[in-house]
């Protein structure tokens, strides 16, 4: 590559190529970036005969999970969260009598019991079933989501993942959050996590504890008072260079 001291023509090619490659590198790293749709909740509860209230703040992943993330903000930005509460809470274990968080979930904008709900618009599925829009004979109220399970996300505590049945495709708009010191990693590949509580997670994990009753409905209503579509931002990796 070099001769008497200086670079043969071989030698110029291979140090022109590997500036190449090192600009191709740089370049590919600057463009993988991530973008986040943030989400803001304001609940409300009791806590041992004291009303609480406070913000939960989210960020949807909509690289990981696009069909959810785009389902969620849509129905944060109709509205249909707004005044539904947290129907089904699962914190503390009743056998053993200690605080084993798992989740609170909530969404059902329709029935507010958990039989109810469903997706933003058409995506595909009707009760968990490929087939085109028409043929829905059960209409809007039937309309779910596909899976996205096996994206890379795992159920970790302060995220956000999709509740649905025993059925493959039967996401709508029922959801769940799970506190702090809860890692239901059997969910993992059935549920699609599809966001991450960067703020709020302690409303979470005390929500959790409250007292419930039949089905795991707490005793006193958690309510979702009102969901904010807050903005997208673009997150950039640590390697990025400019």
């Amino acid at each position: 590559m070099f001769n008497n001291g200086g670079p043969t023509p071989a030698g110029i090619f291979a140090i022109f190529g590997g500036f190449l490659l090192i600009l191709g590198l740089i370049t590919i790293a600057n463009s993988e970036s991530t973008t986040t749709d943030i989400v803001e909740f304001d609940v409300s509860w009791s806590e041992n005969g004291v009303e609480k209230s406070g913000k939960i703040t989210i960020e949807l992943n909509p690289n990981a999970a696009p069909i959810h993330a785009e389902n969620f903000k849509l129905l944060v930005q109709n509205g249909d969260y707004d005044g539904t509460i947290f129907h089904r809470v699962i914190g503390d274990n009743e056998e053993t009598i200690e605080f084993d968080p798992f989740m609170i979930q909530g969404g059902d904008f329709t029935n507010r019991d958990g039989s109810g709900g469903h997706a933003a618009k058409w995506f595909g599925y009707c009760n968990g079933n490929a087939m085109s829009e028409s043929e829905c004979t059960g209409g809007v109220t039937s309309y779910t989501i596909p899976d996205e399970a096996n994206n890379g996300l795992i159920h970790e505590e302060c995220t956000i993942s999709m509740a649905k049945t025993s059925n493959p495709h039967t996401g709508g708009s029922q959801f769940f959050l799970i506190p702090k010191q809860s890692t239901p990693a059997w969910l993992d590949g059935v549920h699609t996590v599809f966001g991450q509580i960067t703020s709020g997670c302690d409303h979470v994990s005390n929500i959790a504890e409250v007292a419930t009753g039949q089905n795991d409905r707490p005793v006193e209503e958690v309510e979702l008072v009102s969901a904010t579509f807050v903005g997208s931002e673009e997150v950039d990796p640590w390697y990025k260079f400019w």
